[in-house]
């Protein structure tokens, strides 16, 4: 089977269970794949014959040097995010691949979810791949830069971001503009506001999320 392109922590299925849906989780910005990993203790549970993969993003991060970033934010220029945030989607991309050979699956055997930086990234991977995934989940995202998106959008899956009422590190308005975004382009999607929740993945979002997944990749 082929290697991975990046390093992950992989949280299998029971030895018993064949490996017929994967989960791609995708951490926020200064974050890793072991950080984003806790989310999958829960999920693991609901979710038989599943295998859930926690990926480090590709560059060191320059404002937390023992986490990573899918690209950098230090710079704060639009064209330069929109540039350095299409080079990482080749190297997930890249990853997809490595992980669809490696477990025998196709994009509609594929959740693609993130926390913050990582779900500005499975958004712009999930709609602008020539075939649909099973779903998307992102919690406290937002679009990159929906100019550029919807210049690129190629595959319409169902879409559920989440986003905590109280975050002031990605305000909720982003998931107000994000959800008149999928709107507007015609793109299946749900969205809820968690209420006394900050810039993090409630308990209660994670199992909203959870229901969907089970609804929308089985």
């Amino acid at each position: 089977m082929d290697n991975l392109t990046l390093n992950s922590e992989i949280i299998y299925p029971e030895k018993d269970e064949k490996i017929k849906k994967a989960i791609i989780l995708l951490h926020g910005y200064g974050g890793d794949g072991k950080d984003i990993s806790a989310l999958s203790l829960n999920w693991k549970k609901h979710l038989k014959n599943t295998v859930i993969l926690c990926p480090d993003a590709h560059e060191k991060c320059k404002i937390s040097p023992s986490g990573f970033q899918w690209f950098d934010l230090s710079i704060d220029d639009k064209n330069y995010i929109i540039d350095e945030s299409l080079k990482s989607e080749i190297v997930i991309n890249n990853y997809l691949i490595s992980v669809k050979n490696k477990f025998n699956l196709k994009n509609s055997d594929i959740c693609l979810s993130g926390f913050s930086q990582g779900c500005m990234m499975i958004i712009n991977i999930g709609l602008t791949s020539k075939e649909k995934y099973g779903c998307i989940v992102g919690f406290s995202g937002k679009i990159i830069d929906k100019e550029s998106l919807s210049n690129r959008i190629i595959s319409k899956t169902k879409t559920h971001l989440l986003h905590g009422r109280d975050d002031i590190v990605v305000p909720v308005n982003n998931l107000l503009e994000a959800k008149d975004f999928f709107i507007r382009n015609k793109i299946p999607v749900i969205t809820k506001i968690i209420d006394n929740c900050d810039h993090h993945i409630s308990i209660e979002a994670s199992s909203s999320a959870l229901s969907f997944i089970k609804k929308n990749l089985f």
